[in-house]
């Protein structure tokens, strides 16, 4: 539960627009990427320090800034200010567990949300805090780890496949959101294979390991659905906004990612009722395997009782039990005891409770 709320309680006291990372604390170098372009050209740079992110506020191309280590709070504030970003805008970068969001400011736009992987190995779901600042001619992108699912448009702007080359800011900034939006589904496929997994495992052999994955897979759910639901508000309102960043000609584009947005969330609402149903299986089954245990051990005391009977009368001390003379009398007993175990199993087939 820590991790989906974040340890907020750093900020607690702080003033607003106090610039505070929370957050995992990470210790890789801080990368910034700047691709600069237009119809005709592709400036591509790798760099370590921000005054090199400085001289591109003014130019008249498109510049996208990728800054990768948000735990720099240094690096974030001079980017901030040397754009005119509001220090609440700074805080929110900061804030790793920030809500997605859209807010709209005097030239530019603010942009939050999660970037969400599954790892191979642990199956552990992944989040990854992006924030967006889109402004005219640039957009600034901040990132916790150098891994993302930006390469493809990276690899659009070199090779100018699509209209990214010929587009502007705005049209860069949905590119980003649609290849976020994009990688949902994958995590959706995997979450798919886990849950068919955990299906089988319900009807073949279930075990407390099955419910153990049944909770993770709820927990996981209710993460997704904390990721997705505001980010279709965040896209709805840019798709809507009266902001001159945003062009007509971007907005269809906008409304596409709107109804992904959607259909994500549609496929987690039933992968919840799945996984709830699989709670209520998994509960039945023990039920019924405790049922059957039970019943198996009610048959095994019920042929006891008669058989405890007989042995308990001919078990009594009195001197005069003519039975007990009988040169017979032993096997014959057993006889009586295993003609009425039989009779018992035939009359318990015969009700089909065998």
């Amino acid at each position: 539960m820590l991790k989906l709320i974040g340890k907020a309680s750093k900020k607690a006291g702080l003033e607003p627009g106090a610039l505070v990372f929370v957050g995992e604390q990470r210790h890789e170098e801080l990368k910034i990427s700047i691709v600069d372009y237009d119809a005709g050209h592709v400036d591509e740079r790798e760099e370590t320090d921000i005054d090199e992110c400085l001289p591109f506020r003014d130019t008249p191309t498109v510049t996208w800034i990728n800054v990768s280590g948000v735990h720099d709070v240094s690096a974030v504030e001079k980017l901030g200010a040397c754009y005119g970003a509001h220090p609440l805008v700074l805080e929110d970068i900061l804030n790793t567990k920030q809500r997605p969001k859209l807010e709209e400011f005097e030239g530019y736009l603010f942009i939050a949300l999660k970037m969400l992987y599954l790892e191979r190995e642990s199956a552990e779901l992944i989040a990854e805090h992006i924030s967006l600042i889109v402004g005219p001619n640039f957009v600034i992108s901040f990132q916790e780890t150098e891994e993302d699912v930006f390469e493809v448009i990276r690899q659009r702007i070199r090779n100018d496949r699509g209209r990214v080359r010929a587009a502007g800011s705005d049209y860069l900034a949905y590119a980003l959101l649609d290849a976020v939006v994009d990688n949902y589904f994958v995590v959706l496929e995997q979450l798919a294979e886990r849950i068919e997994k955990v299906e089988e495992e319900l009807v073949s052999n279930p075990s407390t390991e099955t419910m153990q994955t049944i909770y993770s897979l709820k927990r996981e759910l209710i993460f997704l659905r904390r990721s997705v639901w505001p980010l279709r508000e965040a896209i709805a309102g840019l798709g809507r906004s009266d902001s001159p960043i945003v062009s007509k000609e971007t907005q269809p584009y906008l409304r596409d990612v709107h109804d992904h947005t959607i259909q994500i969330i549609d496929t987690i609402e039933s992968f919840r009722d799945v996984v709830s149903g699989m709670h209520d299986t998994y509960l039945s089954s023990i039920s019924n395997r405790m049922n059957e245990v039970m019943k198996v051990l009610t048959i095994i005391a019920t042929i006891f009782i008669p058989l405890t009977f007989l042995a308990g009368i001919y078990g009594m001390n009195f001197q005069y039990m003519p039975e007990l003379a009988w040169s017979w009398a032993y096997p014959g007993l057993w006889a009586v005891m295993a003609t009425v175990t039989m009779g018992m199993l035939l009359y318990f087939r015969r009700k089909k409770w065998l």
